[in-house]
């Protein structure tokens, strides 16, 4: 997939593998191999395309983005952070990427929202203030 990916990517800002490899500090034959699916980029560079295009690594590396509309100019505060699974107990963890966004830690409320005809649910951080607090 992130083979797919990495070219889905650089075409969408109309990037040759050249203009592509310069901005990532790497040759135009890494990315032509990148492309064709015969190696891979390394962790630290899967981070930097990663967070230079607002993704999380999952997704860089497991996710079609083929069809997204992904351009950092339009979209800027928006970000498509990956897809995480919920365990037994109902339980997601929120992508590093997420909680680095949104300053998000340990103890910070979430408030869940949902709407059934879109088929969506989210999440926004709210200030728990004294909700939880005991008296």
């Amino acid at each position: 997939m992130i083979a797919v990916n990495i070219r889905f990517l650089r075409k969408s800002e109309n990037l040759s593998q050249e203009e592509f490899a310069e901005r990532f500090g790497v040759s135009r034959q890494s990315v032509a191999k990148w492309e064709s699916g015969e190696s891979t980029p390394d962790l630290q560079k899967c981070r930097e395309i990663a967070r230079y295009y607002d993704l999380s690594i999952d997704t860089l590396v497991s996710v079609s983005l083929d069809g997204l509309e992904i351009n950092e100019k339009t979209t800027e505060g928006k970000y498509i952070f990956g897809i995480v699974k919920m365990d037994q107990d109902g339980r997601v963890t929120l992508p590093e990427y997420a909680r680095e966004v949104f300053g998000l830690k340990p103890g910070d409320g979430l408030m869940v929202m949902g709407d059934t005809a879109k088929g969506g649910i989210a999440l926004a951080k709210v200030s728990l203030g004294n909700l939880f607090h005991k008296k």
